[in-house]
C-alpha cells in the first residue's frame, strides 16, 4: 500500500525553520501503514529538510555554519544573468544551503509508528524566504 499526503508550509524569514515531525507521524497513523517506511520530501531547491534534535541552540549554530560555508554576498555563477530565466537572480546562497541539507529523509515504520531516536525532530529549513513551500509525504507498506 502507498499513501500520498501533502502539505504547505508558510516560511517567514529568508532564514527559518519549521518542525513538522508530528504532521508527518500524523500521516503514518492515518495510513494505516503498520510495517513500512515514509519518506519526507520538500519540493524546493532553495530549502531543505534536516533530522536533528529540535533545540534552538543548535539551529542558531546550524545558521551560523551554513552562512559560514556559503557567504551571501559571495560572488557566485548564479549570481549573473540568466537567460532561462531572463533576468538576474539573487539567491545562489538559498540553492547552495539546500544542496548541504538535501531535501528528503525516510525513517521506517513498525506497529503502525515511525521509529525515531528520543531526540531526533524532522526540520523544514528555509533559505529564501517568506515564501509557501510544499512537503510531501508518502507512506509505504502493509
Amino acid at each position: 500500500m502507498v499513501k500520498h499526503y501533502q502539505f504547505s508550509v508558510l516560511t517567514d524569514d529568508e532564514y527559518s525553520y519549521h518542525y513538522i515531525g508530528e504532521r508527518v507521524k500524523a500521516y503514518v497513523k492515518e495510513s494505516g501503514v503498520t510495517s513500512g517506511i515514509v519518506t519526507t520530501v520538500v519540493a524546493h531547491t532553495n530549502c531543505g529538510i534536516v533530522v536533528t534534535e529540535p533545540l534552538e541552540c543548535i539551529m542558531d549554530d546550524f545558521k551560523v555554519l551554513l552562512h559560514k560555508l556559503v557567504d551571501d554576498d559571495a560572488q557566485y555563477s548564479h549570481a549573473h544573468f540568466l537567460p532561462t530565466y531572463g533576468r538576474t537572480s539573487a539567491n545562489a546562497y538559498g540553492h547552495l544551503r539546500s544542496l548541504l541539507t538535501g531535501n528528503s529523509c525516510i525513517f521506517p515504520i513498525q506497529n503502525g509508528s515511525m521509529i525515531m531516536g528520543a531526540a531526533q525532530e524532522i526540520v523544514l529549513m528555509e533559505f529564501d524566504g517568506p515564501q509557501e513551500r510544499t512537503v510531501f509525504v508518502d507512506v509505504i507498506g502493509e
